[in-house]
């Protein structure tokens, strides 16, 4: 690791090209962003993350409406509208003025220094080469929530990052916009660690663009007052799985296709349903995660995972002692954790 930063930061590098690099990322994302807003995006809407996260929140929004976990919860609970912002504050205003830039210089220097140290060029590397693409997802989402799991048990765990986490734990009404409610510094934290085994794998961005947007509608529902039975969650996300498995791959006919699409709900729903709540993470067993009392023996934290629940299960961080719905949440000393967004922002720095 010493020999990597090494490389990484004695490398000669012309300060103009970092200029460049910085300049092209604002103007190439600045391009992106409006095309998104726009609708004007290379794919249409199927490619479209505003809009796709604007639909994805909608949809959630309304099962909250409709089928409530908590009756008693306000639609529009305790800081929906801040939790809202949060969504594309974190996934655009953020990107477009801070992230993406840094990262473009940031990414140079560690393919730089991880091909001196390894002689492996990340730029170029694609072990899943040759590989279909539903086995390039399907590996790429498992390295991905794996990586993302034990970057969350850090989180937790270290104290600097933890007060970059208490953003995200001082929700106190839990509903799916706070899925996204969470400190910038996050963002640096998980796309620094799961770069390197993603891009060894070669995922790209196409890939990466559907892993992404899967786990985050499974991370909406997570946090969603919602609570749904796993034949349910099976069946919807077996079919919606086959609709993006037909949108890649168009060459059965309508028949063929709707056939497909039913037969995958159907082992979804009797054949995965049972099983569900223990492959994946629910808004059942992610309000533990968030309470304020924790359990006996896990003052750091339990049901860590973002998608998958089976990691928690594994390693022994599985806790469900009641339906959770009324649990308190929050974290220790929240009440004098800021209201304000300007303050949450720089929330963890200083003291």
């Amino acid at each position: 690791m010493i020999e990597f930063i090494k490389a990484s930061l004695l490398n000669n590098v012309d300060i103009m090209d970092i200029v460049k690099i910085i300049s092209d990322a604002y103007v190439s994302y600045a391009r992106y962003f409006t095309e998104q807003l726009t609708l004007q995006n290379e794919g249409g809407l199927l490619k479209n993350y505003f809009w796709i996260l604007l639909f994805i929140s909608g949809f959630f929004f309304l099962l909250e409406i409709v089928r409530p976990w908590r009756e008693n919860q306000a639609r529009f609970r305790k800081d929906f509208w801040q939790d809202f912002f949060y969504m594309y504050f974190n996934f655009f205003l953020f990107s477009l003025l801070i992230f993406h830039a840094s990262s473009s210089v940031v990414v140079g220097f560690v393919q730089d220094g991880f091909q001196r140290v390894s002689g492996i060029d990340l730029a170029k590397s694609n072990l899943m080469s040759g590989l279909p693409l539903w086995a390039v997802l399907l590996t790429g989402f498992v390295v991905r929530d794996f990586v993302q799991w034990w970057t969350h048990r850090l989180l937790h765990r270290v104290p600097f990052l933890w007060r970059f986490h208490q953003v995200h734990h001082s929700v106190k009404e839990m509903g799916f916009a706070a899925h996204l409610r969470y400190h910038w510094m996050e963002t640096i934290v998980y796309r620094s660690i799961e770069y390197i085994p993603l891009a060894l794998l070669g995922v790209g961005l196409y890939e990466f663009f559907l892993i992404h947007v899967i786990t985050l509608a499974w991370g909406h529902y997570n946090h969603a007052n919602i609570s749904l039975s796993g034949r349910l969650t099976g069946g919807t996300l077996a079919g919606v799985i086959a609709i993006i498995a037909l949108i890649n791959y168009p060459s059965a006919d309508m028949v063929n296709g709707i056939m497909i699409v039913i037969g995958a709900i159907l082992f979804g729903v009797f054949v995965a349903g049972p099983f569900m709540k223990y492959i994946f993470n629910s808004p059942e067993m992610h309000i533990w995660h968030h309470a304020y009392d924790l359990p006996a023996g896990h003052a750091y934290g339990i049901n860590f995972g973002l998608t998958l629940a089976i990691w928690d299960y594994i390693f022994g961080t599985a806790v469900i002692p009641t339906t959770g719905r009324d649990i308190p949440l929050g974290f220790r000393g929240d009440e004098r954790f800021p209201d304000n967004f300007g303050k949450q922002l720089l929330h963890g720095f200083g003291k």
